[in-house]
């Protein structure tokens, strides 16, 4: 019987879309979902209020709740913080890689594309990636906040505005086969870039890669569905939460409680 709880991380509600990756693999394991909205968006930040930021908030949501494992459903926190977070506690922390490797692979004709961050794009870890898993390959990055601020607005209930983001596909388009989503907001709105850039081009991330990871390391593989279906999923956040209401409808669906504040930290 799984009754530990799965805490996923983020500065907004881009890691929902690895918490619809892990509940799809793991349907009956119990999620808290806490975001820091209070710090968002976290490529705006210096590395030591980064750091400072993610551990005090997970730290503080470990001391009050009995949590197997952490995932930190960020690629810009993923890249500094994980260490830091490792020495502190004594579970295990996930992070988040862009599927360059994957996409490498699978690349027919070597040109594959990174659309994530500003912050993402620019960070020596993500050429790193390129350098040992896509020497072989033609890589574009493009980094885009825009797209960040368009998946928080689509699981408030409002619409994607399709030309502009066709406009931020634009680079993509020619004999690129794979574009990878570096950012966990950027597959909330996999089914309509998928749409844009057409059946040709793979569109890849790697919540399925994480959601795997996370049920290896727990190795749990039944649990108790009745217990499961009547507790619900809880969320914290930061700071007061733009069209809270908006949020909690879709998080509802989701079978989230409704937005709660994290401890102070």
């Amino acid at each position: 019987m799984i009754v530990k709880s799965v805490l996923i991380f983020d500065s907004g509600v881009g890691g929902l879309s690895v918490f619809q990756e892990i509940s799809a693999l793991m349907p009956y394991q119990h999620v808290i979902y806490a975001f820091d909205n209070a710090a968002f968006p976290y490529g705006e930040l210096d590395d030591d209020v980064l750091v400072s930021r993610v551990c005090g908030m997970v730290s503080a949501l470990c001391k009050e709740h009995d949590i197997s494992l952490v995932v930190i459903a960020c690629n810009t926190a993923s890249t500094i913080v994980l260490p830091h977070l490792r020495s502190q506690l004594d579970i295990p922390v996930v992070g988040v890689v862009p599927a360059i490797k994957p996409a490498a692979e699978l690349s027919q004709t070597k040109h594959i594309a990174l659309l994530a961050t500003p912050a993402t794009v620019k960070r020596p870890y993500t050429q790193d990636l390129v350098n040992e898993f896509a020497p072989d390959c033609k890589v574009d990055m493009v980094g885009s906040t825009a797209l960040v601020l368009m998946g928080e607005d689509k699981l408030r209930g409002q619409p994607t505005d399709m030309a502009k983001l066709e406009a931020i596909l634009a680079p993509f388009y020619g004999d690129i086969d794979c574009v990878v989503l570096g950012c966990t907001h950027f597959p909330l709105l996999k089914e309509e870039i998928q749409q844009l850039l057409g059946h040709k081009c793979r569109v890849i991330d790697s919540g399925l890669a994480i959601a795997k990871r996370v049920g290896m390391l727990l190795r749990q593989e039944e649990a108790d569905p009745f217990l499961a279906l009547s507790r619900k999923h809880d969320v914290f956040s930061s700071a007061e939460v733009k069209e809270e209401a908006a949020l909690n409808k879709e998080m509802s669906q989701m079978g989230f409680s409704i937005i709660k504040r994290a401890p102070t930290f």
